[in-house]
């Protein structure tokens, strides 16, 4: 497995793939990964002949008062682990090799990249359209690999693909769970013993949402509702939002038909969290 630092050694590799016949796919990852990220690699694998692995944690995409100082960098570790899954290649960029000195073109996905996470992090869906706007054309990659626990970040790429014309396919992988059904997440690691106990309610939640549409409960008030006790059970925890959108536009509906997306975010302690469901 090579390691490869610029946009052009990047380029080059793709080429070469594809001009032995080979599908090139891309995993875009901020690192520390973990079982969630080589389910994606694994799909990448099983669609692909070449895969990229692409390790940057992305500035553009946190807020003035976020963790991104504080984010974990675990680089050895990520590069076994994507050597182990069949990676031919880790992206590793700097940050002046992706948003070099005088940068000034930034992508933004309007409405979509202001819903869910979007209202509660300014800029963030911007810092992150434009990442994987750069990810998708230095790669040329014929498909791209996400997590379905950031599905709000899916649709705001969904969009972006299809307004830029980007040649490239987004493959939408499950969310994978811990034993007890907490959503694999770089972050956990932040939480203390504690807080790991009480960030359950975001999947207790999750779980209890699917247990009464499976019921065949529609409405949107009375799901939220449900999932707003969820939360009251566990006090430590502070809601963000508990959502029920169209998953292609996030805006907001008022029946729970096939498909909608029911999306949750909380702070644990200093940690914020995310889970979600596509109903039906």
């Amino acid at each position: 497995m090579e390691i490869l630092r610029s946009v052009a050694e990047l380029r080059q590799w793709s080429r070469q793939a594809r001009s032995k016949g080979e599908t090139v796919g891309i995993v875009p990852t901020m690192g520390a990964l973990h079982a969630g990220h080589a389910s994606l690699m694994r799909a990448a694998r099983g669609a692909c002949g070449a895969v990229a692995v692409s390790i940057f944690v992305n500035p553009t995409q946190f807020g003035p008062n976020e963790d991104y100082a504080r984010y974990p960098r675990t680089f050895e570790a990520d590069c076994a682990l994507a050597q182990a899954e069949g990676a031919a290649v880790v992206f590793a960029p700097s940050v002046e090799e992706l948003y070099p000195a005088g940068a000034a073109t930034f992508v933004e996905v309007a409405g979509l990249g202001d819903r869910l996470d979007g209202a509660s992090r300014p800029g963030h869906f911007r810092g992150v359209a434009t990442v994987v706007a750069k990810l998708l054309i230095a790669s040329e990659a014929d498909k791209a690999f996400f997590g379905q626990k950031d599905a709000a970040q899916v649709a705001v790429l969904r969009r972006m693909v299809a307004d830029l014309c980007l040649p490239v396919e987004l493959v939408v992988c499950p969310i994978v769970r811990e034993a007890d059904g907490l959503a694999l997440s770089s972050r956990n690691r932040y939480l203390s013993p504690e807080e790991r106990a009480q960030a359950l309610v975001l999947s207790v939640a999750v779980r209890r949402v699917e247990a009464l549409v499976a019921a065949g409960e529609r409405s949107a008030p009375s799901l939220i509702a449900a999932a707003q006790q969820s939360f009251a059970a566990e006090p430590g925890v502070r809601v963000d939002y508990i959502e029920l959108v169209d998953w292609a536009t996030l805006e907001p509906v008022e029946t729970a038909a096939s498909g909608i997306l029911f999306a949750v975010a909380a702070w644990v302690g200093a940690t914020r969290l995310i889970d979600n469901a596509i109903l039906g």
